[in-house]
């Protein structure tokens, strides 16, 4: 089983448990997951099957989705209501300068890392150093805000939709907010609704797919590989050149047709069967094999 298979990830538990469960319900050995989301974050979680985890770093589309529950005047260690309170402050603003101060985020932005989060120091998850009570540096990393809207939903509490690069952290972005506000936020619900190109209406629950795996059905739930790479251009070599691809050999582009321009190509065989990313290089001449799809 190779592809993709969109998971609508419950609360509650990790996206390793999550990629677990699918192994267990879909009986494939190799599986991983593309972008964590935390146990209190729902929505959308692309899982990868087989031999669709080669092609990871390739995803196109790196912008996400989300939408979150803002509460003002209360903050905590983890910047979201799971954590333990830090600071609780009386609310003086308005919901106009609430819908103000987002409007600072918008665009290029620069974020500090929270400590509950799964980046590595000299080894160590941040969060695991977290629960131990340590607190250690990090340095600010960009992100983009492509949209942001900020909705009042009742007392001090607000509905954030934002869509953005990959690396955002949405509760930082919470707290930043009401950083800037003078009270505090903390961060109450996270749903994503897009990631890696996928949209919620894309997704499974668990009992969607223990339902399909029953029925023989599960296949029409997963996406191919060349689907979900299909952001980059087609490449239609010969068989001899399928050959020599497959062995991890380079093949002249002035024999391909297709390839006119430098960057990634999607190669396939003379019968249309998708055999992996190829690099165009056109000052070499030459297009090099970059990841081989290996059917399973």
């Amino acid at each position: 089983m190779t592809g993709f298979l969109i998971i609508d990830k419950p609360e509650g538990i990790t996206s390793f448990v999550a990629v677990a469960k699918v192994r267990r319900i879909c009986g494939e050995k190799k599986a991983g997951h593309c972008g964590t989301l935390d146990p209190m974050a729902t929505g959308v979680l692309p899982i990868m099957l087989g031999g669709a985890t080669r092609f990871l770093d390739f995803l196109p589309d790196g912008r996400k989705r989300y939408i979150a529950e803002m509460r003002l005047g209360v903050t905590t260690d983890t910047l979201d209501i799971t954590g333990t309170v830090t600071g609780e402050c009386e609310v003086n603003v308005t919901a106009s300068e609430v819908l103000a101060a987002a409007e600072n985020f918008k665009g290029d932005i620069m974020q500090v890392p929270p400590m509950y989060s799964a980046i590595k120091k000299d080894g160590v998850r941040m969060y695991d150093l977290a629960r131990r009570g340590v607190e250690v540096e990090r340095e600010a990393r960009p992100a983009t805000i492509y949209e942001l809207i900020v909705t009042h939903k009742e007392d001090n509490d607000y509905i954030v939709e934002v869509e953005c690069s990959k690396g955002t952290y949405v509760r930082t972005l919470i707290d930043d907010i009401g950083k800037m506000l003078g009270c505090g936020a903390v961060m109450l619900s996270l749903r994503r609704t897009k990631s890696s190109g996928f949209e919620i209406q894309n997704s499974v629950t668990f009992e969607e797919l223990e339902k399909a795996v029953l029925e023989g059905t599960v296949d029409s739930l997963i996406h191919s590989v060349d689907e979900v790479m299909d952001a980059y251009p087609k490449a239609f070599v010969s068989a001899g050149q399928a050959q020599r691809f497959q062995n991890g050999g380079s093949l002249n582009l002035e024999r391909i047709k297709d390839c006119k321009a430098d960057g990634l190509y999607r190669v396939y065989s003379p019968d249309e069967i998708f055999l992996g990313l190829g690099t165009a290089d056109t000052q070499l001449g030459a297009l090099k094999m970059t990841r081989l799809y290996i059917r399973r």
